[in-house]
């Protein structure tokens, strides 16, 4: 067909297609976690899985990631044991760094779950709620299903 093409200004998108705003990071978060949120929150948002509600809580998930990645980088540069002369002989202890990183790491499974952050969570959360037990045996009594 001959005419002017058309320009994108006089396309109208359908709802579908219209990207939801995405929030920014806090201003109290560190600028790691701020990192890991502009990261991970267009995905959660096109998920529908971070309202406004959730912010302080997915602030948190952010935070305990760039914990994990910090206290990590400081084990990989110190090591995750040192040695102690005792009464015994001589002991391996864990360093603060590592253990500060087993609570880091458990918050953020913790937190994580809440947002669908592993694939078990992220099917569970698709999938809705659990659903009734006797909804399919139902639907076939009743002939709907």
């Amino acid at each position: 067909m001959r005419g002017r093409k058309p320009t994108l200004d006089n396309v109208v998108p359908m709802r579908g297609d219209v990207p939801k705003p995405v929030p920014e990071p806090h201003d109290l978060m560190s600028e790691s976690a701020k990192q890991v949120w502009e990261r991970l929150a267009p995905e959660l948002v096109r998920k529908d899985r971070l309202e406004p509600i959730w912010e302080d809580t997915f602030a948190a998930y952010c935070e305990a990631v760039a914990d994990v990645v910090e206290l990590t980088s400081n084990i990989t540069l110190e090591g995750r044991t040192y040695t102690v002369r005792t009464r015994n002989g001589l002991q391996q202890k864990k360093t603060a760094n590592w253990q500060a990183r087993q609570d880091a790491l458990s918050n953020m499974r913790q937190l994580g779950a809440l947002f669908g952050m592993s694939p078990v969570d992220d099917t569970r959360l698709a999938n809705g709620a659990q659903g009734d037990l006797f909804d399919q045996i139902m639907r076939q009594l009743d002939g709907s299903g």
